[in-house]
């Protein structure tokens, strides 16, 4: 590994380490909506509008039975409601509620509250990791290895 990839490296490290230990603000909507966060995580994909189940399944990186058990307890807290594809009789479609929109806006207010320490930066370092983060999330849209996940070393700012 080159200082370049070290220094990457490196840098995700604690990034992930940030979001995922120090920061993780998944136990907190576990607790204040009352249910495990991938209920939660599939109430927050279906505020963008209805899925079918195996769409709902390919947002969620989870298997179909699986999400028919998440569905189906949603389905019984009065969060989601299920129905039939008009096209296709054996296909589900998964709709949010009044109640699982109101959850999964919570949800939401929880996960985008930014922890104090990141509130506590310096204005300009602050606009400056908020560029950054930026820039990282653009490259990153047409997935990995595509072109635009290449930033050119000229484009970088300090």
């Amino acid at each position: 590994m080159n200082g370049h990839e070290e220094t990457a490296a490196r840098a995700w490290q604690g990034i992930r380490s940030l979001v995922l230990d120090a920061h993780d603000r998944r136990k907190e909507v576990c607790e204040a909506l009352g249910m495990s966060f991938i209920r939660a995580k599939a109430l927050r994909r279906l505020l963008t509008g209805p899925l079918t189940l195996r769409d709902l399944a390919e947002r969620l990186a989870t298997d179909a039975p699986y999400t028919s058990v998440v569905v189906a307890d949603l389905e019984r807290r009065g969060m989601v409601e299920r129905t039939t594809h008009p096209g296709d009789r054996r296909a589900k479609i998964v709709t949010i509620t009044a109640a699982g929109a109101e959850a999964a806006a919570l949800a939401e207010r929880i996960l985008g509250e930014p922890p104090a320490p990141l509130l506590s930066l310096e204005p300009g370092d602050l606009a400056a990791l908020d560029r950054i983060v930026a820039e990282i999330r653009r490259a990153g849209e047409d997935g990995p290895g595509g072109s635009a996940s290449r930033i050119p070393a000229g484009s970088r700012q300090a």
